[in-house]
């Protein structure tokens, strides 16, 4: 399913996750599964949405947002709707379900996208994430959870 997104992504010119299309985080995904950390969204037996939500700093989290010493985040990362259901909300109802009905001690939920894609960060803010900073041309999100 994030290899259809990514190929919608890259069919509709947008610069963001052609990685996943040369196999790029294939081992981190299958651990996010494993780890039980993964979600889907499905819809009359089919997977409309899914996303990742780690307690867990991965490298990436790490080089973008720096060391978590407080551990006090939840990192969400692979957020992606299929391009036939886009539009229709599912992203916002997803973030939305995230804040509602996640138990954690954690204070923020953190994330990070690509900097240059002004509709998915206009998303981010208009969903309650404040925009703290940008790294290596990612935009730096975040929302207290508590």
């Amino acid at each position: 399913m994030l290899k259809e997104v990514a190929q919608w992504m890259k069919d509709s010119g947008i610069k963001q996750w052609e990685f996943l299309l040369r196999g790029g985080d294939d081992e981190e995904i299958k651990q996010a599964v494993s780890n039980n950390v993964t979600y889907i969204i499905i819809k009359d037996k089919e997977i409309i949405a899914t996303f990742t939500l780690s307690s867990k700093q991965s490298e990436w989290d790490n080089h973008i947002f720096g060391e978590d010493r407080l551990s006090n985040s939840l990192y969400l990362h692979r957020l992606a709707i299929t391009p036939k259901f886009m539009k229709k909300g599912i992203g916002k109802s997803i973030l939305h379900w995230i804040l509602e009905n996640i138990n954690t001690d954690k204070e923020l939920i953190k994330l990070d996208c690509v900097a240059n894609n002004t509709k998915l960060n206009d998303f981010y803010k208009n969903n309650g994430f404040e925009l703290i900073g940008i790294k290596d041309g990612h935009s730096k999100f975040q929302v207290c959870i508590k």
